[in-house]
């Protein structure tokens, strides 16, 4: 395991660098890469020798931003919407064609409850009060998003015999919490998503896991009405970066069916930050001797 580190978030994540097998050079596809935590991963993943396909629905700009910063060779820009089948096979077979190889999907893409109401973190919208449409929109995007992904993806890393699927999930008081639906019910099930197909891909070499901050986190999803005085409070997206790359690393290949959370993720002691997927209180997995 490596050293912890001395330094602050940049020298962190170069230490946490060092834990990729650099003798493959991995692949992966981070959906939403333009903005928040998308962003922050991919650009932690490229900074490790990963190259990345970063997808956005939308706002192409963004995309194409983060490629002008890390350079063509490294970020490879896709427009697509996670909710269409066609657009999670086209993404795959982009990967496929611009790099050869498809080793890691980040399921990031998202969408959260400013889309019911922009003052959703001081007025609760109670769940009989949510528009069809927008309840529609949120559990396709937060739930089918990743499976249609998965299912595109998967099939490639499965006949490699080694891969990474993370799901990027949220703290269970969330998932609890008066007001967050469809939110909440959104990445609950996402949870489930994680520990089922972690199930069905054991013995492939493809591992499944959950990542999540710990906390709010200062990206789109804060609305404008959030206090200006509450915004220190927020997580810094690149608390992601560092048990990002310890998922993707060779480190564990038996870590499978986990939850970890960022904020309390140490470089020294990683599996203090790690449980199982889900709702249970299992310890996670160890990994193998």
């Amino acid at each position: 395991m490596p050293n912890p580190p001395k330094g602050g978030t940049a020298e962190k994540e170069l230490e946490c660098a060092d834990t990729i097998n650099r003798s493959a050079a991995r692949v992966a596809i981070v959906t939403g890469a333009g903005r928040g935590l998308g962003r922050a991963m991919a650009l932690g993943l490229t900074r490790s020798g990963i190259r990345v396909v970063a997808t956005a629905a939308r706002e192409r700009a963004e995309i194409e931003a983060l490629t002008a910063e890390v350079g063509e060779r490294m970020v490879l820009p896709v427009l697509a919407d996670v909710t269409r089948e066609a657009d999670a096979e086209r993404v795959v077979a982009a990967t496929l064609e611009q790099f050869g190889r498809v080793d890691i999907l980040v399921n990031n893409a998202g969408r959260g409850m400013k889309y019911v109401r922009e003052t959703f973190m001081t007025e609760p919208t109670r769940f009989w009060e949510v528009e069809p449409e927008t309840w529609r929109m949120v559990i396709d995007t937060n739930v089918n998003g990743p499976f249609l992904m998965a299912r595109a993806a998967t099939p490639h890393m499965v006949r490699a015999g080694w891969g990474r699927i993370v799901n990027i999930s949220m703290n269970r008081s969330t998932m609890r919490r008066a007001g967050f639906s469809p939110y909440g019910p959104s990445k609950a099930a996402l949870e489930s998503e994680t520990a089922i197909w972690a199930q069905d891909l054991a013995g492939t070499g493809v591992t499944v896991n959950a990542l999540l901050p710990g906390g709010a986190t200062l990206t789109g999803m804060i609305p404008d009405t959030f206090p200006v005085n509450a915004r220190s409070t927020l997580l810094d997206p690149r608390v992601m970066v560092p048990p990002l790359l310890w998922l993707v690393s060779e480190e564990t290949n038996a870590i499978t069916g986990c939850r970890v959370t960022a904020n309390r993720w140490e470089d020294a002691n990683p599996l203090g930050a790690t449980e199982s997927a889900g709702w249970g209180s299992e310890p996670a997995p160890q990994p193998a001797s």
